[in-house]
This record gives structure tokens, C-alpha cells and sequence, in this order.
């Protein structure tokens, strides 16, 4: 449709409509479109508009309500991403309190790969004591910490609004499990409530740092003493942008966040891609050991999304040379997170949870260090089952994110990171966070967390287990395909114990083994992969 032809039929249009409907109030109507209209084909940055103005404009009114008309119209229970409709469903009916259970059996396809399953026992067993937890804490740990099997994954003071952070803390002094604070530091909203507090220490030392963004020990020491903080978990990278760094524009450094953080009001806030406290292995554990020390001797730790093998078995050479240990390790899965990251990095960097846990378990497994330092997972985890299979991977405790966000009301909207959260969860909108009601929300993440650990204890007694600790991997199966399947040690490697220092060529990971140093976080010459 040519321009000059468009124009007169726009007046053609507007003149039928007036003789059409001659009153007056037809005019506010179709004066605007006509203006419009106009402005359509004038633009020069568009060229539907251009082309078929005003109609075109149509195409963006869908595209807005595609996502909603998906979700509440088209989509089924086992659709939705990242989080399908039916395990939405469960955190909300869980954390409401309300009936979670599924009539009719499954409504996954039990004969495709997506099945998997725990092995039940034909005698199963009753946990007398429900309340264990996990000592987190090796001998050279003076306060160590008892951690509950299912705690709040890392999310920032910034990130998320005020009143999520309330709610949340709340919620886990309320259920006693922990909160960890994101790299944003250790907020006012932390505190108010009082409930436990893992403090995450990221490569910008938000809460610590001098004014040239690098680490400040007396700043440090001065909150890490304070009584609500349990741990300190040392962040070398998350599962959403494994690798990334990351800025907070300036205009969203409020006065509170630029208090919160150490770092100037309305200025681009910087998370640098490295840290600047060390460089090596080596120098990563003296500093984890000098933070433990500066806090009174609570534990110290670390999180990471696997990236390159033989980085994590630098880091256990590190512990073996120097008599260093860790009290805790961290696996984030690239299945991603609450953060906002480029999609290349959600969709390409990083390895995910499953493969990750595997392996920093055969890793501390192999170097005889798994009696002495504990293993978390922290990745897309939302049910007593996803409980239970970390169990089996390794893992002693689980960390989750998005789960406690849907308990605080998150529809998964996907607008997390342009302040527009609807639910007023993952915003600074004071109007947006005015419907979340911290009293009432703190209740439905301590019922989520309490119904959810539960699943996973009445899951480990089916089996005939006394406690989810004693889930192995044998216990899980695995479908390969429509045909066989299989339990997850025949799938993937589990190293026995000691391996790596008795007999490292026998195993798969011999190369990157080979591969690690002490000194350097670089991949040594000897048994570095072909050439290009």
C-alpha cells in the first residue's frame, strides 16, 4: 500500500465515521486516531506503521498480552517456563496451606526421559526425630552451624524489594532455617526480624568494602560479629550468568541501597567479574581462613556454578597443600536464577546442577574431604523430591530462590529485572510492594518450607530409610528412554573415596586432575585437551 494512497483513505475513513455518527462526542474518538494515523505514516523508525498505520499497532497489543493470554488461556499444568503451571501450583498450595495432593496419578509421561524416580521399600521405616539438621563446621570452625535441609538461596537487598526481604527473613526465623543475603549486603531489612542470615560476600565486598571497591577487614568484622549471622559464603560466580559481572545503573542507587552497599548514591554500582582478595586457589583458602577468623570463627564457605573441571580440583589441592579447609561448598546450576543475565550466559555458560553436584562431590569425595566439609545445592529446587534426588547427587542441604519467591506471591511474570514486578516482590516500587503484606507472607514461607521438608522426610521413610542423608545414588532411577532405564550410579560416575589421591589415572576426570594446581586457577600444560 503506497503512502499517498494511505493518507486519503485515512480522511475518507474519518469523514464516514462523522457522517456516520455526526455527534460531537464521535469527534474526541476519532480525532486522536487521526492524529495517530498520521503520525503512523510520517515516522520513519517503523515500517508496519508506516505501511498500515494505526492497524499496525495492533501487533504490539498482542505481543503485550501474549505472555498473559499463554499462561491463563493456553498453557497446560506441565507447560510453562521456567517453572511449569503444576509446580507453581504446589509452592502456592503449599504455602497457603492448602490441600497439596494430585488425584488421578501422574500426568507426566512415566516412559519418556523426563521420568525419573526414588526407589520405595517394601518396609518402610519412621523417623522418630524430624528436626535433624546439618553441622556445618570442620574443626578448624569454632562456631559451627546447624543448617535445616531446605534454606532461602541468595537474593539481594536491591533485587528484591524491602518488604520481600522482610517477609522472607521472617518467614525463616519463624521456620528456623537461614537467609542468605545475595551479594547486595547485609540490609536494615535483614536485620529487623532477626531470623538467620548467611552473609554472601560477591566480587563488588557490598557491606565491606574501602572506597576503591576493594575489601575492607575492619568493615568486615564489624557486621560479620554481628550474633544474626550464621555463615559467610564467598561467591565465585551464580548459575545465572556464571562468569558475568554485573552493574546496577545509577539511577536505581537509592539512598538505602547505596547505604546498604558502601558505595556512592546514584553512581553506576560495579560487580566486578573476579575477585580483587586473591588470584589463586591458594590465596582463595588463606583468605576464606582470615574471614573465619575475623568473624569469630563461624564458617566459611563458598558458591559456585561449575565452570572448567579443573578449577574445582585447584581448589581441593589447595585445602590438601595447605592444611586449609573450607566448612562448606555451594553448587549453583546454570538452570539460572533470580538475577537477570544476558541470554547467551542463561542459555549457554555454565554447567547445570546435576552434572555440577556430581562432579564437586567426587571431587571432595575423591580427595578424602567429604567427611569434613559439607555440600549444598542450590538450582531450581521446589518439592521434597527435588530434595530428595540432591540427597542422592551429594548433597546435605538445599538452597532455593524462585521457590520462596512464588510463596511471597511471584506469578513468574519474567519481569524481574525492570522494577515492574506486578506481585511487588522483585521491585523498589513502593505502590508495586504495597500489596505484599510482610505478616502475611512471612507465614506462607515458613509453611512452604516446613510442608516441603516434610515431603522429603515422608520420601526417605518410604524407602526405608531413617533420614534423607542416607539416600544414595543407587536409590535413583533414571529413564534413558521408552525402553530402559536405569539407576543414576550406572549413568554417571561416582568416585569411592581417596580415589584421586591413590589412583587419579582410573578415573574419568584423569585429565583435568592432571590439569589443576595449587598455585593457579590456569590450567597447567600436562593434560590440557588437544590442540586447536
Amino acid at each position: 500500500m503506497r503512502r499517498w494512497i494511505v493518507i486519503p483513505l485515512l480522511f475518507a475513513a474519518i469523514a464516514l465515521a462523522l457522517w456516520w455518527a455526526p455527534a460531537r462526542w464521535s469527534l474526541l474518538i476519532w480525532t486522536p486516531l487521526l492524529l495517530v494515523a498520521l503520525y503512523d505514516v510520517m515516522q520513519a523508525h517503523h515500517s508496519l506503521r508506516r505501511n498500515y498505520p494505526l492497524i499496525a499497532r495492533i501487533r504490539w497489543l498482542f505481543e503485550a498480552l501474549r505472555p498473559f493470554l499463554y499462561a491463563y488461556v493456553v498453557e497446560s499444568p506441565l507447560d510453562g517456563r521456567p517453572f511449569a503451571r503444576n509446580e507453581r501450583d504446589l509452592v502456592y498450595a503449599r504455602a497457603k496451606g492448602q490441600l497439596d495432593s494430585h488425584p488421578f496419578g501422574t500426568e507426566l509421561d512415566v516412559y519418556s526421559d523426563e521420568y525419573e524416580w526414588m526407589s520405595h521399600s517394601i518396609a518402610p521405616a519412621e523417623a522418630h526425630d524430624r528436626t535433624r539438621r546439618v553441622r556445618v563446621g570442620t574443626a578448624q570452625c569454632a562456631r559451627p552451624y546447624d543448617a535445616a535441609l531446605l534454606n532461602i538461596s541468595a537474593m539481594s537487598f536491591g533485587s528484591l524489594g524491602a518488604k520481600a526481604i522482610e517477609a522472607l527473613n521472617l518467614g525463616a526465623k519463624a521456620g528456623d532455617f537461614y537467609h542468605d543475603t545475595g551479594e547486595g549486603g547485609f540490609s536494615p531489612y535483614h536485620r529487623v526480624h532477626g531470623g538467620d542470615i548467611v552473609w554472601e560476600l560477591g566480587s563488588g565486598y557490598f557491606g565491606c568494602r574501602d572506597d576503591e571497591g576493594r575489601f575492607d577487614p575492619d568493615r568486615f568484622r564489624d557486621a560479620a560479629q554481628h550474633d544474626q549471622v550464621k555463615m559467610i559464603e564467598i561467591k565465585l560466580s551464580q548459575g545465572a550468568k556464571p562468569g558475568h559481572g554485573g552493574v546496577l545503573p545509577g539511577p536505581k542507587v537509592s539512598a538505602e541501597i547505596a547505604a546498604t552497599r558502601g558505595v556512592p548514591e546514584g553512581k553506576d554500582c560495579v560487580s566486578p567479574a573476579a575477585h580483587s582478595a586473591f588470584s589463586t586457589p591458594i590465596e582463595m583458602v588463606e583468605w576464606a581462613a582470615k574471614l573465619r577468623d575475623l568473624s569469630g570463627g563461624k564458617p566459611v564457605g563458598i558458591k559456585l556454578c561449575v565452570g572448567q573441571p579443573h578449577e574445582i580440583y585447584a581448589v581441593m589441592k589447595a585445602m590438601l597443600e595447605t592444611g586449609i579447609r573450607l566448612d562448606y561448598i555451594v553448587v549453583d546450576g546454570a538452570e539460572g536464577g533470580t538475577g537477570a543475565a544476558p541470554v547467551e550466559f542463561s542459555n549457554r555458560v555454565g554447567m547445570p546442577l546435576r552434572e555440577g553436584l556430581i562432579f564437586v562431590r567426587n571431587a571432595l569425595v575423591g580427595c578424602g574431604l567429604k567427611e569434613e566439609i559439607r555440600l549444598a545445592a542450590s538450582g531450581k529446587v521446589h518439592s521434597g523430591a527435588g530434595l530428595a534426588v540432591n540427597c542422592a547427587l551429594g548433597a546435605d542441604w538445599s538452597n532455593a530462590a524462585r521457590a520462596f519467591m512464588f510463596s511471597l506471591g511471584c506469578v513468574q511474570s519474567l519481569k524481574c529485572h525492570t522494577d515492574e514486578c506486578p506481585t511487588g516482590v522483585a521491585t523498589q516500587d513502593a505502590g508495586r510492594q504495597r500489596g505484599l503484606v510482610v505478616e502475611d507472607k512471612a507465614e506462607r514461607v515458613r509453611r512452604f518450607q516446613a510442608s516441603t521438608v516434610s515431603a522429603l522426610w515422608d520420601i526417605s521413610c518410604a524407602m526405608g530409610l531413617d533420614d534423607p542423608w542416607q539416600i544414595r545414588p543407587h536409590h535413583l532411577h533414571e529413564r534413558l528412554n521408552s525402553a530402559r532405564s536405569d539407576s543414576i550410579d550406572r549413568i554417571y560416575s561416582f568416585y569411592p573415596r581417596s580415589i584421586l589421591l591413590d589412583d587419579p589415572e582410573s578415573v574419568a576426570s584423569a585429565r583435568y586432575w592432571a590439569m589443576a594446581r595449587a598455585d593457579s586457577f590456569r590450567a597447567a600444560i600436562e593434560g590440557t585437551p588437544g590442540e586447536r
